[in-house]
């Protein structure tokens, strides 16, 4: 009873979290035919579990599919996700693309894999997409994905970026979503548990050590424990731009910014 209470109680969290984020940034419409990316993690997962709520339960009507891309990698459990996906009684295909011999070929030993295996995944699906004729992708990324992400952008890549709930992307003809994009991932961490997921960890990148990535969530881990509600503050941040503020020449116009001749402003 109490697993069951503390089930209902995790998912009203990601139910809410999500449709905020679907509705403030007009993610899903009447008609969409959407590609729901599963990797087989809990993010994913927890992901699929939602497009299922709101298509069900939501006010809109869209359909969507979901899609996993089996890269090869050795010992990847094959029959884990079409067991699960079939019992789950959605729509849903396999990719077999041999990436991960790829990114061995290309990568010396020791360096981060990440960045290549990322491109060749992502180009893969977005032509699946079109065979399939979906006009939107759904990814599993979540609030601490946005927020790692925008620091490893400021330390690494000297830019201010992170990862948009939506984009277009640079062909124009696929958008990409991300619904969890409000989502804690310590939140999605415990409805994951609770829903026991059947969780297929990642051999390829995931076993690497010493990534960026890792050390910006420990360095906002340890933030978070010195200072408590860090990240949400941060990612708050990210919501509330000031370009008058910062030095970005693109953005705003400080070139012909002038002073107002008014005499009767005078002192």
């Amino acid at each position: 009873m109490k697993d069951k209470k503390e089930l209902l109680k995790s998912r009203k969290k990601i139910i809410n979290a999500t449709k905020k984020a679907i509705d403030d940034f007009s993610m899903i419409e009447d008609g969409d035919s959407i590609m729901v990316c599963i990797s087989g993690g809990k993010d994913s997962y927890t992901m699929l579990d939602m497009m299922i709520h709101f298509q069900k339960y939501g006010k809109t009507n869209f359909n969507f599919i979901a899609v996993n891309m089996d890269q090869k990698q050795p010992g990847f459990p094959e029959e884990v996700l079409p067991k699960y996906l079939s019992a789950l009684k959605v729509n849903y295909k396999i990719i077999e693309k041999d990436t991960y011999s790829i990114v061995k070929e290309k990568i010396p030993e020791g360096k981060t894999m990440c960045s290549l295996c990322s491109r060749l995944r992502r180009g893969t699906l977005y032509d699946f997409a079109r065979e399939l004729k979906c006009n939107k992708i759904a990814l599993g990324h979540h609030m601490d994905d946005i927020i790692e992400t925008y620091f490893l952008n400021l330390f690494f890549s000297g830019k201010m970026e992170a990862m948009p709930p939506k984009y277009l992307i640079d062909s124009g003809d696929l958008m990409v979503l991300r619904p969890l994009s409000y989502c804690k991932e310590s939140e999605i961490e415990v409805y994951s548990k609770l829903m026991d997921f059947p969780i297929i960890p990642c051999t390829l990148c995931g076993s690497q050590t010493n990534l960026q990535r890792k050390k910006v969530k420990a360095l906002l881990n340890e933030w978070e424990i010195d200072y408590p509600n860090r990240k949400a503050i941060i990612f708050r941040a990210l919501q509330n731009i000031s370009p008058s503020h910062l030095l970005d020449r693109e953005i705003h116009n400080f070139k012909d910014l002038t002073p107002i001749e008014d005499s009767n402003l005078l002192v």
